[in-house]
């Protein structure tokens, strides 16, 4: 069975060993019969914000770290020891807090995140050109028909990767090697942090057997729930029934999981993958209840996301907003807008209609809006003849973008951003 070290990179003997490298006595040892025959992967940096702060600080080295808002947020990332607590990924901080009291809790830094991501970003475009970012931490790669260039398998490439990684960027990450996205993307879960994990075609339905549907990507909650309701709860009893059946009982979605239930995943890793959506949000110190003070939180967003579409050369069709209530409950609605826009004005027209419906009353903790559909900005904005204000306030907008490129954002506001005492 063909393996290397993950450390020295030496070639391992095909039989005999004691568990441990023969040159470097590292257990890092990576075996697999199909080792060298897989080309997409998928690569996870571990707890990226936490491990860029302890980059940066080493003191923090040994002490659980919390990445996160305030007392009122939600924790961004938690690093290994703070999990070994129960602190979670977007759990609330009070929760967090409450859980690893020692914890030590820093506000995110978005930017030093980015450059990081973009620093390894870089090293896999080293290898690859099929670079398919997920999120500013993870990629999928595909590096079919690369051992040539650089003389060496998939794996090895991948693996050297890693370390590179580790040595010039300061985190670590885990990675996933098999056949097709989906299981690639499992892989590098299963033994995380610092893992490599590989799932062969030969053991993908056995592999999948026994976990559950969940664990199926694009599967969430509700599609969860309704499956349960059904008595599917593994991907074993899926693999067992006709397509035809799940397809009658639950449309696309049942065609989705028989496939994926069965590792069968025909997407290909797409470098040029445009962003879906692009979104803001905030969590308030306190609840809100009133429109007008929810306005007033919701206007900055949509100055944001109309920076971010700019930035980006994209416009957007499709409005939404995001409210999080005191207890917890999420809340979204949509809209489309009848032509695409880049302007924070219409974004925030359209997100204060859909606000005016739900600010009934209730106490809100958390706001967000976002725009998606989004596509060539050639056709944003046109004249509006049952509008004719329209122009005029576009060429506010143009006005006022021309005035922060030169000053900064704070060079000029309208008094919508002046919030009203709460």
């Amino acid at each position: 069975m063909a393996g290397f070290c993950r450390e020295c990179e030496a070639i391992l003997p095909e039989k005999g060993g004691d568990g441990r490298c023969p040159h470097c006595r590292s257990p890092r040892l990576l075996v697999h019969a199909e080792l060298h025959e897989l080309a997409i992967g998928h690569i996870d940096c571990d707890a990226f914000y936490a491990a860029v702060e302890k980059r940066d600080r080493p003191d923090l080295r040994d002490k659980p770290l919390i990445i996160g808002g305030g007392h009122r947020g939600v924790v961004s990332t938690a690093c290994y020891i703070a999990r070994l607590s129960g602190v979670r990924s977007a759990m609330p901080m009070f929760q967090a807090r409450k859980l690893c009291p020692e914890a030590v809790v820093l506000p995110p830094d978005m930017e030093k995140y980015r450059q990081a991501g973009r620093q390894i970003r870089q090293l896999m475009g080293e290898l690859t050109p099929l670079v398919e970012p997920i999120s500013i931490d993870e990629a999928f790669l595909d590096l079919t028909g690369t051992e040539s260039l650089h003389r060496m398998s998939p794996a090895r490439s991948l693996n050297r990767l890693a370390r590179r990684i580790e040595s010039e960027i300061g985190v670590t990450v885990s990675v996933g090697l098999s056949h097709n996205k989906f299981l690639a993307k499992l892989a590098s879960d299963l033994d995380k942090p610092r893992g490599f994990s590989i799932i062969g075609r030969t053991e993908t339905l056995s592999f999948l057997a026994p976990r559950p549907v969940g664990q199926i990507w694009g599967i969430g909650r509700v599609s969860r729930e309704a499956l349960a309701r059904d008595g599917i709860v593994t991907m074993a009893q899926v693999q067992e029934m006709p397509l035809d059946y799940l397809v009658e009982r639950f449309g696309q979605m049942g065609t989705h999981i028989w496939h994926l239930s069965r590792g069968l995943d025909a997407r290909r890793v797409e470098p040029d993958s445009a962003a879906k959506s692009i979104s803001a949000e905030t969590t308030f110190d306190r609840d809100i209840a009133d429109l007008s003070s929810l306005a007033a939180e919701l206007w900055p967003l949509c100055e944001k996301v109309a920076e971010r579409l700019k930035a980006a050369t994209l416009a957007g069709g499709v409005v939404h907003i995001k409210l999080k209530t005191a207890g917890f409950r999420l809340i979204t609605r949509q809209s489309r807008l009848s032509a695409p826009t880049q302007l924070a004005e219409t974004i925030y027209r359209a997100g204060h209609a859909l606000l005016e419906k739900e600010a009934k009353g209730d106490w809100f903790r958390l706001i967000g809006i976002g725009i998606d559909a989004l596509q060539d900005p050639r056709d944003a904005d046109p004249i509006d003849l049952g509008d004719p204000d329209s122009q005029r306030r576009r060429k506010v907008e143009e006005a006022m973008d021309s005035v922060r490129a030169k000053l900064g954002h704070d060079a000029i506001i309208k008094g919508r951003s002046l919030k009203p005492n709460r």
